[in-house]
Protein backbone atom coordinates (compact mmCIF):
# COMPACT_ATOMS: atom_id res chain seq x y z
CA UNK A 1 0.00 0.00 0.00
CA UNK A 2 1.32 3.86 -0.52
CA UNK A 3 0.78 6.37 0.55
CA UNK A 4 0.80 9.81 -1.11
CA UNK A 5 3.39 12.30 0.10
CA UNK A 6 1.86 15.26 2.69
CA UNK A 7 -1.29 12.84 3.96
CA UNK A 8 -1.65 11.97 7.38
CA UNK A 9 -0.78 8.78 7.14
CA UNK A 10 2.60 9.27 5.02
CA UNK A 11 3.85 11.50 8.09
CA UNK A 12 3.16 8.89 10.73
CA UNK A 13 5.02 6.23 9.01
CA UNK A 14 8.01 9.06 8.65
CA UNK A 15 7.81 9.54 12.11
CA UNK A 16 7.39 5.45 13.06
CA UNK A 17 10.82 5.35 10.49
CA UNK A 18 13.27 7.87 12.87
CA UNK A 19 12.41 6.92 16.19
CA UNK A 20 14.99 3.52 15.59
CA UNK A 21 17.38 5.80 13.58
CA UNK A 22 17.74 8.11 16.53
CA UNK A 23 18.50 5.57 18.97
CA UNK A 24 20.98 3.33 17.24
CA UNK A 25 22.64 7.13 16.95
CA UNK A 26 22.52 7.78 20.62
CA UNK A 27 23.85 4.00 21.52
CA UNK A 28 26.82 4.64 18.83
CA UNK A 29 27.88 7.74 20.20
CA UNK A 30 27.67 6.22 23.68
CA UNK A 31 29.90 3.74 22.70
CA UNK A 32 32.32 5.97 21.13
CA UNK A 33 32.66 8.30 24.21
CA UNK A 34 33.19 4.97 26.21
CA UNK A 35 35.73 3.90 23.81
CA UNK A 36 37.90 6.81 24.01
CA UNK A 37 37.92 7.08 27.97
CA UNK A 38 38.59 3.54 28.31
CA UNK A 39 41.48 4.63 25.65
CA UNK A 40 42.42 7.03 27.62
CA UNK A 41 42.76 5.57 31.00
CA UNK A 42 44.91 2.35 29.37
CA UNK A 43 47.39 4.86 27.74
CA UNK A 44 47.64 6.83 31.51
CA UNK A 45 48.61 3.78 33.14
CA UNK A 46 51.33 2.39 30.09
CA UNK A 47 52.91 5.65 30.58
CA UNK A 48 52.98 5.70 34.51
CA UNK A 49 54.09 1.59 35.13
CA UNK A 50 57.18 1.14 34.03
CA UNK A 51 58.08 -1.91 31.62
CA UNK A 52 58.20 -5.01 32.43
CA UNK A 53 61.45 -5.59 32.15
CA UNK A 54 62.48 -2.51 34.22
CA UNK A 55 61.35 -3.93 37.35
CA UNK A 56 63.19 -7.19 36.91
CA UNK A 57 65.75 -8.99 34.69
CA UNK A 58 64.21 -11.38 32.95
CA UNK A 59 65.67 -14.95 33.74
CA UNK A 60 67.63 -13.40 36.88
CA UNK A 61 67.32 -15.62 39.67
CA UNK A 62 65.41 -14.82 43.19
CA UNK A 63 68.34 -14.82 45.85
CA UNK A 64 67.39 -14.04 49.75
CA UNK A 65 69.77 -11.14 50.93
CA UNK A 66 70.16 -9.46 54.21
CA UNK A 67 72.32 -6.81 55.80
CA UNK A 68 73.79 -7.83 58.80
CA UNK A 69 74.84 -4.48 60.66
CA UNK A 70 77.41 -4.57 63.53
CA UNK A 71 76.96 -6.71 66.95
CA UNK A 72 78.47 -7.17 70.06
CA UNK A 73 80.05 -10.53 69.80
CA UNK A 74 80.54 -12.67 72.40
CA UNK A 75 83.86 -14.66 72.61
CA UNK A 76 83.95 -18.34 74.84
CA UNK A 77 87.39 -18.85 76.06
CA UNK A 78 87.88 -22.39 76.95
CA UNK A 79 90.52 -23.49 80.14
CA UNK A 80 91.65 -25.61 82.52
CA UNK A 81 93.10 -25.12 85.55
CA UNK A 82 93.77 -25.59 89.81
CA UNK A 83 91.45 -24.45 92.22
CA UNK A 84 93.07 -22.67 95.38
CA UNK A 85 92.04 -20.15 98.62
CA UNK A 86 91.51 -16.61 96.91
CA UNK A 87 93.17 -15.12 100.00
CA UNK A 88 95.05 -18.26 101.62
CA UNK A 89 95.79 -17.30 105.17
CA UNK A 90 99.17 -19.03 107.19
CA UNK A 91 98.27 -19.19 110.73
CA UNK A 92 101.29 -19.98 113.19
CA UNK A 93 102.96 -18.92 116.29
CA UNK A 94 102.47 -15.74 117.26
CA UNK A 95 104.52 -15.75 120.51
CA UNK A 96 106.89 -17.89 122.35
CA UNK A 97 105.46 -20.80 122.04
CA UNK A 98 105.61 -23.83 124.60
CA UNK A 99 103.90 -27.19 124.22
CA UNK A 100 100.65 -27.31 122.55
CA UNK A 101 97.96 -28.28 125.29
CA UNK A 102 94.34 -28.34 123.17
CA UNK A 103 93.37 -28.20 118.91
CA UNK A 104 90.00 -27.13 119.04
CA UNK A 105 89.22 -27.08 115.16
CA UNK A 106 89.50 -29.44 112.50
CA UNK A 107 90.10 -29.09 108.68
CA UNK A 108 86.41 -27.88 106.77
CA UNK A 109 85.66 -26.14 109.90
CA UNK A 110 84.18 -22.30 109.34
CA UNK A 111 85.96 -20.15 111.96
CA UNK A 112 84.95 -16.70 113.31
CA UNK A 113 87.86 -13.93 113.58
CA UNK A 114 89.60 -13.83 117.31
CA UNK A 115 88.29 -17.54 117.83
CA UNK A 116 90.56 -20.38 119.35
CA UNK A 117 92.17 -22.69 116.90
CA UNK A 118 95.02 -24.10 119.39
CA UNK A 119 96.49 -23.67 123.19
CA UNK A 120 99.84 -23.68 124.17
CA UNK A 121 100.63 -25.02 127.85
CA UNK A 122 101.07 -21.64 129.92
CA UNK A 123 101.25 -23.17 133.38
CA UNK A 124 104.98 -21.11 134.30
CA UNK A 125 103.47 -17.86 132.30
CA UNK A 126 100.49 -18.26 134.77
CA UNK A 127 102.87 -17.49 137.75
CA UNK A 128 104.80 -14.95 136.90
CA UNK A 129 101.64 -13.32 135.87
CA UNK A 130 100.89 -14.39 139.71
CA UNK A 131 104.21 -12.40 140.49
CA UNK A 132 103.30 -9.38 138.78
CA UNK A 133 100.10 -9.20 139.88
CA UNK A 134 101.43 -9.48 143.79
CA UNK A 135 103.92 -6.82 143.16
CA UNK A 136 101.59 -4.18 142.12
CA UNK A 137 99.62 -4.25 145.50
CA UNK A 138 103.36 -3.90 147.13
CA UNK A 139 103.83 -0.77 145.24
CA UNK A 140 100.41 0.39 146.03
CA UNK A 141 100.63 -0.33 149.42
CA UNK A 142 104.13 1.78 149.38
CA UNK A 143 102.62 4.96 147.63
CA UNK A 144 100.14 4.59 150.34
CA UNK A 145 102.18 4.69 152.95
CA UNK A 146 104.27 7.75 151.43
CA UNK A 147 101.38 9.32 150.52
CA UNK A 148 100.31 9.53 154.56
CA UNK A 149 103.70 10.48 155.73
CA UNK A 150 103.67 13.30 153.07
CA UNK A 151 100.57 14.57 154.33
CA UNK A 152 101.55 14.20 158.21
CA UNK A 153 105.01 16.36 157.05
CA UNK A 154 103.24 19.11 155.63
CA UNK A 155 101.09 19.78 158.70
CA UNK A 156 103.86 19.29 161.35
CA UNK A 157 106.10 22.14 159.17
CA UNK A 158 104.54 24.80 159.90
CA UNK A 159 104.71 24.15 163.54
CA UNK A 160 108.75 23.97 163.35
CA UNK A 161 108.45 20.26 164.33
CA UNK A 162 110.00 18.93 160.76
CA UNK A 163 112.08 20.98 158.24
CA UNK A 164 110.94 21.55 154.42
CA UNK A 165 114.00 19.80 153.52
CA UNK A 166 112.06 16.46 155.25
CA UNK A 167 109.10 17.74 153.22
CA UNK A 168 110.77 17.59 149.87
CA UNK A 169 112.15 13.93 150.84
CA UNK A 170 108.49 12.58 151.62
CA UNK A 171 107.55 14.41 147.99
CA UNK A 172 110.28 12.53 146.45
CA UNK A 173 109.71 9.11 148.24
CA UNK A 174 106.09 9.48 147.64
CA UNK A 175 106.85 10.32 143.97
CA UNK A 176 109.22 7.07 143.74
CA UNK A 177 106.91 4.81 144.82
CA UNK A 178 104.06 5.72 142.64
CA UNK A 179 106.74 5.23 139.27
CA UNK A 180 107.11 1.47 141.04
CA UNK A 181 103.48 1.34 140.82
CA UNK A 182 103.03 1.99 136.97
CA UNK A 183 106.47 -0.07 136.63
CA UNK A 184 104.79 -3.15 138.22
CA UNK A 185 101.16 -2.16 135.86
CA UNK A 186 103.22 -2.20 133.01
CA UNK A 187 105.16 -5.53 133.34
CA UNK A 188 101.76 -7.52 134.68
CA UNK A 189 100.12 -6.16 131.73
CA UNK A 190 102.95 -7.06 129.28
CA UNK A 191 103.37 -10.40 130.37
CA UNK A 192 99.41 -10.90 130.18
CA UNK A 193 99.57 -9.92 126.90
CA UNK A 194 102.63 -12.74 126.15
CA UNK A 195 99.83 -15.32 128.22
CA UNK A 196 97.07 -14.28 125.28
CA UNK A 197 99.70 -14.57 122.35
CA UNK A 198 99.99 -18.32 123.03
CA UNK A 199 96.33 -18.70 122.33
CA UNK A 200 96.54 -19.54 118.36
CA UNK A 201 93.53 -17.24 116.34
CA UNK A 202 91.86 -16.68 113.53
CA UNK A 203 93.50 -13.39 112.26
CA UNK A 204 89.31 -13.22 110.29
CA UNK A 205 86.73 -15.42 109.56
CA UNK A 206 87.09 -18.44 106.79
CA UNK A 207 87.15 -22.25 106.76
CA UNK A 208 90.12 -24.11 107.67
CA UNK A 209 92.00 -25.80 104.85
CA UNK A 210 94.52 -27.67 106.86
CA UNK A 211 95.54 -28.42 110.75
CA UNK A 212 99.46 -28.60 111.22
CA UNK A 213 99.85 -29.02 115.13
CA UNK A 214 98.71 -32.29 117.36
CA UNK A 215 98.44 -31.89 121.44
CA UNK A 216 101.95 -32.24 122.98
CA UNK A 217 104.14 -30.64 120.11
CA UNK A 218 106.47 -28.05 120.84
CA UNK A 219 106.03 -25.24 118.82
CA UNK A 220 107.35 -21.78 118.41
CA UNK A 221 107.63 -18.81 116.29
CA UNK A 222 110.70 -20.73 114.14
CA UNK A 223 107.77 -23.84 113.78
CA UNK A 224 105.99 -22.50 110.44
CA UNK A 225 102.59 -22.58 109.41
CA UNK A 226 100.49 -24.41 111.98
CA UNK A 227 96.54 -24.05 110.55
CA UNK A 228 96.00 -22.33 106.23
CA UNK A 229 92.43 -20.77 106.38
CA UNK A 230 90.34 -19.41 103.16
CA UNK A 231 89.77 -16.17 104.11
CA UNK A 232 85.58 -15.88 103.97
CA UNK A 233 85.78 -19.01 102.28
CA UNK A 234 86.39 -17.04 99.09
CA UNK A 235 87.74 -19.68 96.25
CA UNK A 236 89.15 -19.11 92.75
CA UNK A 237 90.52 -20.50 89.83
CA UNK A 238 93.38 -19.94 88.56
CA UNK A 239 92.77 -20.91 84.72
CA UNK A 240 95.85 -21.34 82.04
CA UNK A 241 95.16 -19.23 79.29
CA UNK A 242 97.39 -18.29 76.15
CA UNK A 243 98.88 -15.50 74.92
CA UNK A 244 95.80 -14.40 72.55
CA UNK A 245 92.98 -15.68 74.76
CA UNK A 246 94.32 -13.76 77.38
CA UNK A 247 94.29 -10.64 75.40
CA UNK A 248 90.60 -11.33 75.16
CA UNK A 249 90.04 -11.63 78.88
CA UNK A 250 89.32 -8.59 81.20
CA UNK A 251 88.35 -7.97 84.93
CA UNK A 252 84.89 -8.76 85.19
CA UNK A 253 84.74 -11.50 82.54
CA UNK A 254 81.43 -14.11 83.49
CA UNK A 255 82.95 -17.54 84.12
CA UNK A 256 81.51 -21.22 84.61
CA UNK A 257 83.56 -23.34 86.39
CA UNK A 258 83.38 -27.22 86.57
CA UNK A 259 85.47 -29.16 88.82
CA UNK A 260 86.60 -32.74 87.95
CA UNK A 261 84.63 -35.30 88.71
CA UNK A 262 81.48 -32.93 89.27
CA UNK A 263 78.76 -31.97 86.56
CA UNK A 264 77.65 -29.16 88.64
CA UNK A 265 78.78 -25.73 87.32
CA UNK A 266 79.55 -23.15 89.11
CA UNK A 267 79.21 -19.22 88.06
CA UNK A 268 82.01 -17.12 88.64
CA UNK A 269 83.84 -14.14 87.26
CA UNK A 270 87.60 -12.77 86.35
CA UNK A 271 88.86 -10.66 89.37
CA UNK A 272 92.49 -10.79 88.25
CA UNK A 273 94.28 -10.90 84.66
CA UNK A 274 98.30 -11.91 84.78
CA UNK A 275 100.50 -8.76 84.40
CA UNK A 276 103.56 -11.45 82.75
CA UNK A 277 103.24 -14.59 80.51
CA UNK A 278 105.41 -18.05 81.49
CA UNK A 279 108.67 -17.31 79.21
CA UNK A 280 108.83 -20.83 79.36
CA UNK A 281 104.96 -22.49 78.45
CA UNK A 282 103.76 -19.24 76.90
CA UNK A 283 100.85 -19.20 78.88
CA UNK A 284 99.24 -16.50 81.74
CA UNK A 285 97.04 -16.84 84.96
CA UNK A 286 93.52 -15.40 85.03
CA UNK A 287 92.29 -15.72 88.32
CA UNK A 288 88.16 -16.14 88.72
CA UNK A 289 86.60 -15.71 91.70
CA UNK A 290 83.99 -18.33 92.95
CA UNK A 291 81.68 -18.38 96.01
CA UNK A 292 82.42 -21.06 99.19
CA UNK A 293 81.09 -24.15 98.59
CA UNK A 294 81.91 -27.56 99.79
CA UNK A 295 82.29 -29.03 96.34
CA UNK A 296 85.27 -26.47 95.13
CA UNK A 297 87.99 -27.99 97.06
CA UNK A 298 91.75 -26.06 96.59
CA UNK A 299 94.27 -28.16 95.32
CA UNK A 300 91.48 -29.96 92.89
CA UNK A 301 91.68 -29.27 89.12
CA UNK A 302 88.27 -27.69 86.85
CA UNK A 303 87.76 -26.52 83.28
CA UNK A 304 86.28 -22.92 82.68
CA UNK A 305 84.28 -21.63 80.15
CA UNK A 306 85.07 -17.29 79.78
CA UNK A 307 83.27 -14.97 78.46
CA UNK A 308 85.36 -12.79 76.25
CA UNK A 309 83.89 -9.54 74.77
CA UNK A 310 85.41 -9.30 71.01
CA UNK A 311 84.45 -6.29 70.00
CA UNK A 312 81.55 -5.40 67.37
CA UNK A 313 81.61 -7.34 64.27
CA UNK A 314 78.67 -8.52 61.33
CA UNK A 315 77.18 -12.23 61.91
CA UNK A 316 75.89 -14.19 59.17
CA UNK A 317 74.14 -17.44 59.58
CA UNK A 318 76.55 -20.48 58.63
CA UNK A 319 74.80 -20.87 55.39
CA UNK A 320 76.00 -17.45 53.96
CA UNK A 321 79.53 -19.16 53.97
CA UNK A 322 81.16 -20.80 51.25
CA UNK A 323 84.78 -21.88 51.00
CA UNK A 324 87.13 -23.40 48.44
CA UNK A 325 91.13 -23.63 47.92
CA UNK A 326 91.28 -19.89 48.55
CA UNK A 327 89.71 -19.87 52.00
CA UNK A 328 86.25 -18.59 53.07
CA UNK A 329 83.85 -16.44 51.17
CA UNK A 330 80.42 -14.93 50.71
CA UNK A 331 78.51 -13.68 47.87
CA UNK A 332 77.26 -10.11 48.10
CA UNK A 333 74.72 -8.22 45.58
CA UNK A 334 76.25 -5.04 44.66
CA UNK A 335 74.37 -1.81 43.14
CA UNK A 336 73.68 -3.49 40.00
CA UNK A 337 72.29 -6.47 41.24
CA UNK A 338 75.13 -8.23 40.41
CA UNK A 339 76.75 -11.19 42.86
CA UNK A 340 79.79 -10.39 43.53
CA UNK A 341 82.36 -12.83 45.56
CA UNK A 342 83.59 -11.14 49.14
CA UNK A 343 86.41 -13.07 50.94
CA UNK A 344 85.98 -12.92 54.99
CA UNK A 345 87.85 -14.02 57.58
CA UNK A 346 85.62 -16.15 60.77
CA UNK A 347 85.59 -15.11 64.20
CA UNK A 348 83.64 -16.60 67.21
CA UNK A 349 81.29 -18.91 66.39
CA UNK A 350 77.98 -19.21 68.43
CA UNK A 351 75.14 -21.47 68.25
CA UNK A 352 74.34 -21.16 64.33
CA UNK A 353 75.87 -17.83 64.06
CA UNK A 354 79.36 -16.94 62.85
CA UNK A 355 80.84 -13.20 63.25
CA UNK A 356 82.66 -11.81 60.47
CA UNK A 357 86.38 -10.98 61.71
CA UNK A 358 87.47 -9.19 58.80
CA UNK A 359 85.87 -8.46 55.03
CA UNK A 360 82.48 -7.06 55.55
CA UNK A 361 81.59 -3.93 56.61
CA UNK A 362 77.89 -5.16 57.50
CA UNK A 363 76.32 -2.42 55.62
CA UNK A 364 76.57 -5.16 52.56
CA UNK A 365 73.96 -7.71 50.99
CA UNK A 366 75.11 -10.76 51.44
CA UNK A 367 73.37 -13.71 50.06
CA UNK A 368 71.93 -16.12 52.46
CA UNK A 369 71.90 -18.96 50.71
CA UNK A 370 72.36 -20.45 47.36
CA UNK A 371 75.44 -18.98 47.02
CA UNK A 372 77.06 -22.05 45.31
CA UNK A 373 74.75 -21.77 42.37
CA UNK A 374 76.33 -18.34 41.66
CA UNK A 375 78.87 -17.04 39.79
CA UNK A 376 80.26 -13.80 40.67
CA UNK A 377 78.81 -11.25 38.34
CA UNK A 378 76.10 -13.59 37.58
CA UNK A 379 72.38 -10.90 37.44
CA UNK A 380 70.47 -11.77 40.46
CA UNK A 381 67.14 -10.44 42.11
CA UNK A 382 67.68 -9.45 45.75
CA UNK A 383 64.75 -10.43 47.85
CA UNK A 384 65.80 -8.65 51.43
CA UNK A 385 65.63 -10.21 54.44
CA UNK A 386 65.44 -8.56 58.01
CA UNK A 387 67.82 -9.97 60.44
CA UNK A 388 65.94 -11.93 63.07
CA UNK A 389 63.13 -12.79 60.78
Amino acid sequence: MTYEPGSLEGERLLLTDERPRRRRRWIIAALVVLALVGGWFVFRHEKAAPPAAASADAGAPNVTVVVPGRQVVDRTVSATGTLAARREMPVGVAGEGGMVSRVLVEPGQWVKAGQVLATVDRSVQAQTAASLAAQISVAQSDLTLAQAELQRAKSLVDRGFISKADVQRRIATRDAAAARLQVSRAALSEQRARNARLDIRAPAEGLVLTRGVEPGQIVSSASGVLFRMAKGGEMEMRAQLSEGDLQAIHVGSRATVTPVGDTRQFAGQVWQVAPIIDPQTRQGIARIALAYNPALRPGGFASTSIIANAGNAPELPQSALQSDEQGNYVYIVDAANKAQRRNVTLGPVDNNQVAIATGLNGNERVVLSAGAFLNPGQKVTPILRRQGS
